[in-house]
């Protein structure tokens, strides 16, 4: 193993290599350690049923063979953006920087719709420009990150030149996160967008001059997940959804079984579960449905206005 000295070193070197080499050429060693690649997500609404992700991955291994992939989900209901989207800023701030994030849900794909790259300090986006990196883009300007775009008009960097009209994510964003995975810079992938023509999805925003918020996302347990940030509900608080009023707690077990209550989620929002069932099963409730915060407090958090909004970003 060495002694100390050479271990430090050891590390000092594979860190550098991770942060600026992210080489894919096999077989390259320094102290016994390999070039390694960033690594790859992956977030579809392609199921599991098909190859269609394995094909994903087949593409960009043949570009890079020493990728490491992370599936964040493959069973994004078809066509849904918001909910791909509201994901994907879930699960972005946990990778390590440089990690490029492949996401494809593309109702527009073979349209006039632009294929775009973004570059963030803490990693990379492929995908269609149709909201889809709305939540993590909306993130990165609040920290004031600085941001740079591309549309994706680089065949060279495309499986082909001739991309399937029903399959870019297989012909242009899987190549082309591999290649930025083995280093190429984002400039060489296309032509620099600014961030302001992105699309952007429209949105209800959380409303504090009436303690009113909606639901932005429902998850695999039934648990309605609102756009009210956790912040704001401190002391004792609750909820009104459709005239009823929810108790707001801690954690699930903080009502009996089978109850309703609100509480803030690990994800940072306010959210409404029924303990051990589904809220959404039990109130049959839906994704822009209103809710209203009673007791809360603003600690900063006041919106500039209370009705829809486009992200500008």
């Amino acid at each position: 193993m060495g002694g100390l000295g050479e271990r430090v070193q050891r590390f000092s070197i594979f860190q550098d290599l991770w942060v600026q080499g992210r080489s894919c050429r096999r077989g390259r060693v320094t102290l016994g350690l390999k070039v390694m690649a960033a690594p790859v997500t992956l977030l579809t609404d392609f199921g599991q049923s098909d190859a269609y992700v394995g094909i994903l991955k087949g593409v960009m291994l043949g570009i890079c063979p020493s990728l490491e992939f992370v599936d964040l989900t493959h069973e994004i209901p078809a066509q849904n953006v918001a909910l791909a989207s509201f994901q994907l800023q879930n699960a972005f701030p946990y990778f390590p920087a440089q990690t490029v994030h492949l996401a494809v849900v593309d109702p527009g794909v073979g349209s006039e719709r632009r294929g775009i790259a973004v570059q963030l300090p803490t990693g990379f986006l492929v995908g269609p420009d149709n909201g889809l990196f709305t939540g993590v883009l909306a993130a990165a300007a609040s920290q004031n990150w600085p941001v740079q775009v591309v549309e994706l008009n680089q065949p060279q960097y495309w499986r082909t030149a001739q991309p399937s009209a029903t399959f870019h994510g297989r012909d242009i964003f899987a190549p082309v996160a591999a290649h930025l995975a083995r280093g190429v810079p984002l400039t060489h992938l296309g032509s620099s967008l600014s961030e302001a023509d992105l699309q952007g999805l429209t949105l209800p925003t959380w409303c504090p001059t009436r303690g009113q918020g909606a639901i932005q996302a429902i998850d695999h347990f039934g648990n309605l997940i609102t756009n009210i940030p956790g912040q704001v509900a401190c002391g004792t608080w609750s909820l009104v959804y459709d005239s009823g009023q929810i108790p707001g707690g801690r954690t699930y077990s903080d009502q009996p079984l089978g109850t309703l209550l609100g509480l803030v989620g690990s994800h940072g929002w306010v959210e409404i579960a029924v303990n051990g069932n589904s809220a959404q099963a039990r109130l049959q409730a839906n994704v822009g449905d209103r809710v209203r915060l009673v007791n809360w407090v603003d600690n900063g958090l006041s919106a500039a206005n209370c009705g829809e909004f486009k992200p500008s970003h």
